[in-house]
Protein backbone atom coordinates (compact mmCIF):
# COMPACT_ATOMS: atom_id res chain seq x y z
CA UNK A 1 0.00 0.00 0.00
CA UNK A 2 1.34 3.59 -1.00
CA UNK A 3 -0.37 6.57 0.17
CA UNK A 4 0.35 10.15 -1.17
CA UNK A 5 -1.48 13.25 -0.09
CA UNK A 6 -5.21 12.02 -1.23
CA UNK A 7 -4.08 9.39 -3.63
CA UNK A 8 -3.40 5.66 -2.54
CA UNK A 9 -2.60 2.79 -3.94
CA UNK A 10 -3.30 -0.73 -2.94
CA UNK A 11 -4.72 -4.19 -4.14
CA UNK A 12 -8.40 -4.18 -3.10
CA UNK A 13 -9.09 -7.28 -5.06
CA UNK A 14 -11.74 -9.29 -3.32
CA UNK A 15 -13.07 -6.24 -1.71
CA UNK A 16 -16.87 -6.16 -1.85
CA UNK A 17 -18.45 -2.63 -2.16
CA UNK A 18 -21.76 -1.20 -1.77
CA UNK A 19 -22.76 2.33 -3.15
CA UNK A 20 -26.28 3.92 -1.99
CA UNK A 21 -26.65 7.11 -3.78
CA UNK A 22 -28.88 10.00 -4.02
CA UNK A 23 -30.13 10.58 -7.67
CA UNK A 24 -32.29 13.38 -6.28
CA UNK A 25 -29.96 15.91 -8.96
CA UNK A 26 -29.71 12.81 -11.70
CA UNK A 27 -27.15 14.01 -14.16
CA UNK A 28 -25.16 15.04 -11.61
CA UNK A 29 -25.60 11.93 -9.37
CA UNK A 30 -24.54 9.61 -12.40
CA UNK A 31 -21.49 11.14 -13.17
CA UNK A 32 -20.17 11.19 -9.28
CA UNK A 33 -21.06 7.06 -8.97
CA UNK A 34 -19.35 6.71 -12.55
CA UNK A 35 -16.47 8.67 -11.16
CA UNK A 36 -16.43 6.95 -7.89
CA UNK A 37 -16.69 3.48 -9.52
CA UNK A 38 -13.87 4.64 -11.71
CA UNK A 39 -11.62 4.84 -8.71
CA UNK A 40 -12.55 1.87 -7.43
CA UNK A 41 -11.07 -0.43 -10.27
CA UNK A 42 -8.46 1.44 -9.95
CA UNK A 43 -7.66 0.23 -6.97
CA UNK A 44 -8.56 -3.50 -8.40
CA UNK A 45 -11.96 -3.86 -7.27
CA UNK A 46 -14.08 -6.09 -9.53
CA UNK A 47 -16.86 -4.66 -11.69
CA UNK A 48 -19.06 -7.64 -10.07
CA UNK A 49 -18.12 -6.37 -7.02
CA UNK A 50 -19.60 -3.50 -7.06
CA UNK A 51 -23.14 -3.21 -6.21
CA UNK A 52 -25.25 0.58 -6.61
CA UNK A 53 -28.50 0.96 -4.79
CA UNK A 54 -29.80 4.58 -5.90
CA UNK A 55 -32.26 6.47 -3.58
CA UNK A 56 -34.95 9.24 -4.17
CA UNK A 57 -33.01 11.62 -1.76
CA UNK A 58 -29.90 12.04 0.62
CA UNK A 59 -32.52 11.47 3.40
CA UNK A 60 -33.28 8.20 2.74
CA UNK A 61 -29.21 6.92 2.21
CA UNK A 62 -28.54 6.47 6.62
CA UNK A 63 -31.59 4.63 6.78
CA UNK A 64 -30.48 2.31 3.49
CA UNK A 65 -26.41 2.19 4.95
CA UNK A 66 -28.11 0.81 8.12
CA UNK A 67 -30.39 -2.10 6.34
CA UNK A 68 -27.27 -2.89 4.43
CA UNK A 69 -24.50 -2.82 7.09
CA UNK A 70 -26.35 -5.96 8.66
CA UNK A 71 -25.79 -8.07 6.21
CA UNK A 72 -22.43 -9.89 5.40
CA UNK A 73 -22.67 -9.51 1.53
CA UNK A 74 -20.28 -5.80 1.62
CA UNK A 75 -17.42 -5.19 2.79
CA UNK A 76 -17.93 -1.37 3.09
CA UNK A 77 -20.14 1.60 1.69
CA UNK A 78 -19.60 3.96 0.00
CA UNK A 79 -22.89 7.31 0.50
CA UNK A 80 -22.65 9.51 -2.56
CA UNK A 81 -25.23 12.89 -1.68
CA UNK A 82 -25.90 16.15 -3.64
CA UNK A 83 -27.32 18.34 -1.08
CA UNK A 84 -28.04 21.92 -2.90
CA UNK A 85 -29.03 25.20 -0.63
CA UNK A 86 -31.92 26.52 -1.96
CA UNK A 87 -34.32 29.43 -0.53
CA UNK A 88 -35.61 27.52 2.78
CA UNK A 89 -33.91 25.60 5.56
CA UNK A 90 -34.77 22.40 4.26
CA UNK A 91 -31.11 22.46 3.02
CA UNK A 92 -29.89 22.23 7.00
CA UNK A 93 -32.16 19.66 8.00
CA UNK A 94 -30.95 17.44 5.19
CA UNK A 95 -27.66 17.80 5.66
CA UNK A 96 -27.84 17.63 9.66
CA UNK A 97 -29.58 14.51 9.49
CA UNK A 98 -28.07 12.82 7.01
CA UNK A 99 -24.37 13.70 8.28
CA UNK A 100 -25.41 12.62 11.86
CA UNK A 101 -27.57 9.24 10.83
CA UNK A 102 -24.25 8.51 9.13
CA UNK A 103 -21.92 8.87 11.28
CA UNK A 104 -24.02 7.28 13.97
CA UNK A 105 -24.46 3.55 11.76
CA UNK A 106 -20.45 3.66 11.14
CA UNK A 107 -19.80 4.26 15.39
CA UNK A 108 -22.39 1.17 15.68
CA UNK A 109 -20.97 -1.24 13.74
CA UNK A 110 -17.11 -0.93 14.26
CA UNK A 111 -16.54 -3.23 11.08
CA UNK A 112 -18.63 -1.84 8.44
CA UNK A 113 -16.77 1.67 7.26
CA UNK A 114 -18.99 4.00 5.37
CA UNK A 115 -17.11 5.82 3.03
CA UNK A 116 -18.89 9.81 3.34
CA UNK A 117 -19.48 11.40 0.16
CA UNK A 118 -22.26 13.53 1.06
CA UNK A 119 -22.02 17.10 -1.07
CA UNK A 120 -23.20 20.22 0.52
CA UNK A 121 -22.65 22.57 -1.63
CA UNK A 122 -24.05 26.43 -2.47
CA UNK A 123 -25.11 25.89 -5.70
CA UNK A 124 -24.81 23.68 -8.93
CA UNK A 125 -21.63 25.14 -10.03
CA UNK A 126 -20.20 24.23 -6.59
CA UNK A 127 -21.39 20.83 -7.40
CA UNK A 128 -20.19 20.63 -10.72
CA UNK A 129 -16.61 21.36 -9.61
CA UNK A 130 -16.40 19.28 -6.67
CA UNK A 131 -18.18 16.15 -8.86
CA UNK A 132 -15.88 16.99 -11.96
CA UNK A 133 -13.12 14.07 -12.35
CA UNK A 134 -10.64 16.36 -13.74
CA UNK A 135 -11.77 19.03 -11.02
CA UNK A 136 -11.94 17.96 -7.32
CA UNK A 137 -13.38 14.40 -8.17
CA UNK A 138 -14.74 13.81 -5.11
CA UNK A 139 -15.93 10.05 -5.95
CA UNK A 140 -12.32 9.34 -6.29
CA UNK A 141 -11.59 10.76 -3.06
CA UNK A 142 -14.43 9.11 -1.09
CA UNK A 143 -13.55 5.43 -3.33
CA UNK A 144 -10.00 6.13 -1.65
CA UNK A 145 -10.66 6.84 2.04
CA UNK A 146 -13.44 4.18 1.91
CA UNK A 147 -11.02 1.65 0.31
CA UNK A 148 -8.33 3.01 3.14
CA UNK A 149 -10.69 2.27 6.10
CA UNK A 150 -11.29 -1.10 5.10
CA UNK A 151 -7.22 -1.84 4.43
CA UNK A 152 -6.74 -0.67 8.15
CA UNK A 153 -9.24 -2.91 9.66
CA UNK A 154 -8.19 -5.78 7.99
CA UNK A 155 -4.29 -5.46 8.39
CA UNK A 156 -3.83 -3.02 11.11
CA UNK A 157 -6.20 -3.70 13.61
Amino acid sequence: MQINDHNIKLDANGYKVTIVASIFHRELAEQYIANTIEALQIQKVRPEDIQIVRVLGSLEIPYICKRISGFATTDMIIALGIIIRGETSHYDLVAENTYSGLMKIQLEDDNMPIGFGILTCENIQQAIERIDKNGQNKGREVANSTLLQKYIIRNQL
